[in-house]
């Protein structure tokens, strides 16, 4: 019997012909996501589930589809798709991450074109029947300082057009190297210098806990005076009440807005305040965009239907069938592995080095190495999956290189990562065990046997006495419950590291206090996918 998909949103009918042409059955009910109710009652029938943003894929939804294998979202953001349930209950998660980059990165150019010549403002005084040239006096790029909070895929496209139009530009990225800087033409900055130096600040960087509000009131403050700021990337980057007043005061000349901290934005402080631009979240919305996203959800929903092959995946790795079922809990091991120096890195990482010893020699190295450098960069980019992961690395000039070795210790394989930035090296090791759970063996060449825990706080002294009761009393001090924890050192006196096991995210002030207590060299909070 052939696969059944069900298109709930609005897409391209030629996204339509492309199941068909594959032999999957298609029922094209585009206004059928508005309705919740009705889309309970009939998603039990289907094998594939097509949506845009309208759809809400939620956990009632999901539980009611009892033959759904898969779940395709036309575009990059998928929160309106329960992922967890979706996982728990077998159901690929797959998205179109590249489909409407040039697309955004397009809108971001035409948003500065419109705040330095005051477009909008000035289209409406003429239609008004005004004629009033002297009001409106703009600023020309050519020349300007072009400041790019985020230089990965729609970032780099943005970078690329502004110096067709004779700007200089600046970037703060954390993966962004020199060297790749320097390959596309821009410079790289910190933070500070960008909103110091920039006569334009555009921002292209995912929502996360790092980036949220990272123009705040202060950053907001130490931008130059006349700058014009641009985010047609995330709402929430930027804190809207704090530019409102700068705009107001004349600090900030103008700015252009495609998306907003709360969407739909039907009230905002940056509404109808002069030389403010602002558009309802177009960024992709273009006739090529969004046949883009279409065609590539379509054909990719019709391999896994047809073939099994997983592209895009963002809550299963990316290998066959049967690999799966072997490489599952290394597939895991190599996200962790990643992740820990993901969150223990902070300077920009030039390389990655996995070695694959003995059993993991002889696996799917390119999924092993695609889960790691996932988990690597999994801290600045949340909505990283192990197919755009190693794309992103490429594109930041991030150098990913691989070893195989027989079998060479006590453990039947293991893989261990190092990476590589100006500073430094940092290594992690681990191992799958016969119980199936991953385990980090060895850390910065010391070795350890330490089970991953979803919230774990590590840390690195020189091996004297009293430090286990410097953590529990710190630790218990700030009410945080110590559940278990993991030594090793490198030799009596020598450097010594702990893992702690505890049973919450430890709030800053756990974390200040033990760093306060003089003893530690780094002490830095973990929290894993376990």
């Amino acid at each position: 019997m052939a696969p059944k998909v069900l298109i709930s949103d609005k897409l391209s009918p030629a996204a339509v012909q492309i199941f068909k042409d594959r032999g999957i059955e298609v029922d094209f009910e585009p206004d059928l996501g508005k309705d919740k109710d009705k889309l309970l009652s009939v998603i039990g029938k289907y094998d594939g589930l097509a949506i845009r943003s309208a759809t809400k894929a939620t956990e009632k939804i999901i539980a009611a589809a009892d033959n759904l294998k898969v779940i395709g979202r036309a575009g990059i953001g998928v929160d309106n798709v329960d992922r967890d349930a979706a996982s728990r209950k077998g159901i690929i998660v797959m998205n179109t991450p590249f489909g409407n980059m040039i697309t955004t990165a397009e809108h971001a150019i035409a948003m500065m074109f419109a705040v330095a010549r005051q477009i909008p403002e000035a289209s409406a005084s003429t239609h008004a029947g005004k004629w009033e040239k002297s009001k409106f006096m703009g600023v020309e790029l050519t020349g300007k300082t072009l400041g790019v909070i985020g230089a990965g895929n729609i970032g780099s496209i943005v970078c690329d057009r502004a110096r067709g139009l004779k700007m200089k530009v600046i970037a703060m990225d954390p993966f962004l190297s020199e060297e790749r800087a320097t390959e596309i033409g821009i410079e790289k900055v910190e933070l500070d210098e960008l909103l110091a130096r920039a006569d334009f600040i555009t921002l292209h960087v995912p929502l996360t806990a790092d980036t949220k509000n990272i123009l705040s009131a202060e950053n907001l403050a130490k931008t130059k005076k006349g700058v014009r700021i641009i985010n047609c990337a995330r709402g929430g980057l930027v804190d809207e009440a704090a530019l409102a007043e700068l705009l107001e005061s004349g600090h900030v000349a103008g700015a252009a807005f495609d998306v907003f901290a709360n969407e739909p934005a039907t009230e905002n402080p940056l509404f109808n305040l002069p030389n403010v631009v602002c558009t309802p979240h177009l960024g992709a919305a273009t006739t090529e965009a969004q046949e883009n996203v279409a065609l590539q959800v379509a054909e990719q929903m019709s391999d896994y239907l047809l073939t099994g092959a997983v592209q895009n995946a963002l809550n299963m790795p990316s290998v066959t069938a049967e690999e799966a079922k072997i490489m599952g809990p290394w597939i895991k091991l190599s996200g962790h592995l990643g992740h820990f120096i993901g969150q223990m890195t902070d300077e920009p990482i030039k390389a990655i080095n996995i070695l694959f010893d003995g059993q993991a020699s002889d696996m799917n190295l390119k999924a092993l190495t695609a889960a790691t450098v996932a988990g690597i960069m999994k801290s600045a980019n949340p909505d990283v999956n192990m197919v755009s992961a190693p794309v992103i690395a490429k594109e930041r000039g991030v150098k990913i290189s691989t070893t195989k070795q027989d079998q060479s210790g006590a453990f039947e394989g293991y893989v261990k990562v190092t990476v590589v930035t100006d500073k430094r090296e940092r290594s992690v090791a681990g191992t799958v065990f016969s119980d199936g759970k991953p385990r980090f063996i060895q850390i910065k060449g010391i070795n350890i046997d330490a089970e991953i825990g979803t919230h774990m706080v590590y840390t690195t002294n020189e091996d004297v006495p009293g430090i286990i009761g410097s953590l529990g009393t710190t630790m218990g001090a700030n009410d945080v419950n110590i559940a278990n924890f993991t030594l090793g050192r490198s030799e009596a006196k020598g450097e010594a590291i702990a893992l702690l096991y505890v049973d919450e995210p430890v709030p800053a002030p756990a974390i200040a206090a033990l760093e306060a207590t003089g003893l530690f060299q780094q002490v830095k909070p973990l929290i894993f996918d376990v």
